[in-house]
């Protein structure tokens, strides 16, 4: 039993045994299994983990940068910095004033080839997407990763306008080009696709200072953006993506970028490929119009100053004006071509002076390369441009002028005495020419060198007080000082006719008569010896032929008859404001005046006794049209009818026989005084017609200079009033001076005795010398054409003073 009992519990330990040997092969598969679940559960927690920590930072990168974010409600009041408009009396635009060259369009506005252009190249897929082209992303991010750097972006036209707009576009950084998303993502919700391309079109700069395709395409073509054709919308799509791409400063670079935008056009389907292949070849096709209001530059610095007086810079260069202005296209070129024909003209009397700046010389450039500012403006014939010498032969020269060559002749340089080229030019030489005429790709040319004098000159509408032409000098670029408006100068003889007015309002005639003969007097407590510009004495002459032949001795006696103060008073009532001296020599005008305040005056005449205030503005609104302004001008009656009426009778025999005679050649009724100045230091000549009244003044900034010898006003301000006027009044209606009865008809009504006939020839008008006395009168004939002569008798009946 004892032994079947160790067997028995033998069997039952080995039982056990390998109960436990199976256990023991069991049990590690289990645990390792349980082990593996163990390891997933905690890659994926750690995934899970990862995922929320990314989750939470983005979340909270997006906090941060949508916190910074501006308000994209803001473009509801919105409104980008645009230009002041300043239109010309028919409506035309005519100057502008911006910060940012800036002129909004609307959509409608916007040429289809346009928007497919712009579209092709920067966005293909606007009208599909919701702010991001997230195709365009990802192809953009694999080719900067493969080469390791940054060779295009993927922005779409609504993040480049978010950018545009709120952000620094130059900053590359992760942390921009997230907020342009986020704010992308904002405008695409609030704003049609429309309304997005149109902010976008307005706020896009496309070099040389000018934002917006209406602003670019004034700028590059000359036209509106509603007719931009194919290859110019292509060159201002191309020049989206920078500055770089512009048609002035590269060219061939802008040339390129543009065909690469009619590809594109081609493969997005928006052209055919005829018309690609047809483009391509075409050239740019510029028409610059540079924005610096070169057509009236004093006139449009005028209206500046005012209007920044009056709305603050802020409203005048950001918010923007539309400014209506009495500017009239046509006078305004005819005045600038006139004055500069006038100063140019006074040059070549004068002679040769040399002393040319030279490009190779002063260090200026290279001959092949050099660009002169003057080659920006439009070549045409008439102009006075700088030209470059670039050979200089025995018998011409050859100039370049911008893109042309011109042949210099000895026919061309004649005026300077010189026999050939050499004698005036070497090459590299810099000096002025006058286009005679265009033809192709060559010029013919006159040689001219930079007036040494200034000019002025001044057009004002009787019937309005509007001034319609503004000259405040040569050039506006090297002298921004306006003479018309600014400078003060002594108005020689021009200013008897403040004398002549006031004696016939106080009961003096036309015909009454008065001594041409050596005198003295007492002024300012100081004897006073007035001298004609002759040294010549006429006797007895009527008060017509005094003021048409401008001789001096009888207006100081007539001054001296009316008074000084009297005269004075006369003229503030014709709008004179500057200082008047009360002394004798003030009736040969010697005394500042301003030529504004001189041609308005003389409106008085033609205006039968009034004076409209002059103006340069007819109305102002803002950008939007809500009117802020109107012009209302204040009106003086300054004389009566009769006088004024009389006063244009004798003044327009100052034309018709007198110092003025030149003037003749208008071919229509007009009437003015020349004047000048003791040596010659102003010149000047004041016209009108029925319908004009203009100014001309000429003489050097330094009042010490003269303007030389027989300079006067009737030789070097005549001819410039006279240029104008041919061409501001060419294809108007003659008219006459209403209610004028020229004198000559009324001569039968009065019969006086003379030592000079009225009609009788008139000498140019010098100034008198100061060094020589005054000659004695020799003995005259009553009645006699001499203008020497003067009677010794005189009827006791005449009225003589």
């Amino acid at each position: 039993m004892r032994n079947l009992l160790v067997v028995s519990n033998l069997q039952n330990l080995d039982y056990a045994l390998e109960l436990n040997f199976h256990l023991m092969l069991t049990l590690p598969p289990i645990t390792l299994r349980l082990r593996g679940w163990k390891l997933i559960d905690r890659v994926a927690l750690a995934f899970l983990l990862l995922c929320s920590i990314a989750l939470g930072a983005g979340c909270g990168l997006l906090f941060v940068y949508a916190s910074d974010l501006p308000e994209i409600r803001a473009l509801e009041t919105y409104r980008p910095d645009v230009v002041t408009e300043v239109y010309a009396d028919d409506g035309q635009l005519a100057g502008s004033f911006a910060l940012q060259r800036r002129i909004l369009m609307t959509h409608e506005q916007c040429p289809k080839v346009l928007y497919s252009a712009v579209t092709a190249i920067e966005d293909q897929h606007f009208e599909e997407h919701w702010g991001i082209d997230f195709p365009r992303m990802a192809s953009a991010a694999f080719r900067n990763l493969v080469k390791r750097r940054i060779t295009g972006g993927a922005s779409t036209i609504t993040m480049q306008l978010a950018g545009n707009l709120f952000l620094d576009r130059s900053d590359r950084s992760f942390r921009r080009k997230m907020q342009e998303i986020l704010l992308a993502l904002q405008i695409e919700r609030r704003y049609t696709k429309p309304q997005i391309f149109t902010m976008y079109a307005n706020q896009v700069y496309l070099a040389h200072g000018n934002y917006g395709f209406a602003a670019a395409a004034q700028f590059y073509f000359g036209k509106p953006v509603t007719d931009l054709n194919l290859p110019e919308a292509a060159l201002l799509a191309g020049m989206v993506n920078g500055p770089k791409f512009s048609p002035l400063t590269n060219p061939e670079l802008a040339l390129n970028r543009r065909n690469l935008v009619l590809r594109r056009m081609e493969e997005e389907g928006k052209i055919t490929p005829a018309e690609d292949t047809a483009t391509k070849k075409s050239p740019l096709g510029l028409h610059i119009q540079y924005p610096r209001n070169d057509l009236a530059p004093y006139f449009f610095e005028e209206i500046r100053k005012y209007l920044e007086s009056t709305y603050g810079t802020e409203a005048v260069h950001e918010r923007g004006l539309r400014v209506y202005t009495t500017l009239n296209i046509h006078m305004q070129r005819i005045a600038n071509q006139s004055l500069r024909d006038g100063l140019h003209s006074y040059e070549r009397r004068h002679g040769w002076r040399g002393n040319l700046p030279n490009v190779l010389g002063d260090n200026l450039g290279k001959l092949e390369t050099y660009e002169d500012d003057d080659w920006r403006h439009a070549i045409e014939k008439g102009s006075y441009l700088s030209g470059l010498v670039l050979t200089v032969g025995e018998r011409d020269a050859v100039i370049k002028i911008g893109p042309y060559r011109g042949i210099l002749s000895p026919n061309d340089f004649a005026w300077t005495g010189r026999k050939k080229p050499a004698e005036l030019l070497k090459v590299g030489d810099l000096a002025q020419f006058s286009i005679q005429e265009v033809r192709d790709n060559t010029v013919r040319v006159q040689l001219e060198q930079q007036p040494g004098p200034q000019g002025a000159l001044l057009a004002i509408d009787n019937s309005t007080g509007e001034i319609k032409a503004m000259i405040g000098g040569y050039s506006f670029e090297d002298s921004k000082f306006n003479r018309a408006t600014q400078a003060f100068r002594q108005v020689g003889s021009s200013f008897k006719v403040y004398v002549y007015a006031d004696a016939l309002e106080r009961g003096s005639t036309p015909f009454d008569t008065i001594v041409d003969l050596p005198f003295t007097t007492i002024s300012g407590g100081q004897s006073y010896s007035p001298r004609n510009y002759d040294e010549k004495f006429e006797g007895t002459i009527t008060l017509r032929r005094a003021l048409a032949g401008s001789r001096n001795v009888p207006a100081v006696k007539l001054a001296e008859k009316v008074g000084i103060n009297t005269v004075v008073d006369m003229a503030k009532r014709f709008g004179i404001t500057t200082p008047l001296p009360p002394y004798l020599p003030l009736a040969l005008g010697a005394a500042d005046m301003k030529l504004l305040e001189h041609v308005s005056a003389f409106t008085v005449f033609p205006n039968d006794g009034i004076r409209i205030d002059p103006h340069m503005i007819r109305r102002v609104t803002s950008y939007e049209g809500a009117l802020l302004e109107e012009a209302h001008p204040e009106v003086h009656d300054v004389l009566t009818p009769e006088v004024a009426r009389t006063m244009t009778a004798m003044l327009e025999e100052v034309i018709q026989f007198g110092t003025g005679i030149q003037a003749k050649a208008l071919g229509r009724p007009a009437a003015g005084k020349t004047g000048t100045t003791q040596d010659y230091t102003d010149a000047w000549f004041v016209g009108y017609t029925p319908q004009l009244t203009a100014g001309v003044w000429v003489g050097f900034d330094d009042k010490q200079i003269s303007l030389g010898k027989k300079e006067t006003g009737a030789r070097a301000a005549l001819p410039i009033w006279l240029e104008f006027m041919q061409g501001a009044t060419a294809g108007t209606p003659v008219m006459d001076f209403t209610n004028v009865v020229p004198l000559e008809e009324q001569v039968g009504e009065h019969h006086v005795n003379v030592d000079t006939p009225d009609t009788a020839p008139t000498e140019d008008e010098p100034a008198a010398p100061k060094e020589k006395p005054p000659a004695p009168p020799p003995p005259a004939k009553t009645g006699a054409a001499d203008t020497a002569g003067v009677s010794p008798r005189l009827s006791a009946a005449q009225k003589q003073w």
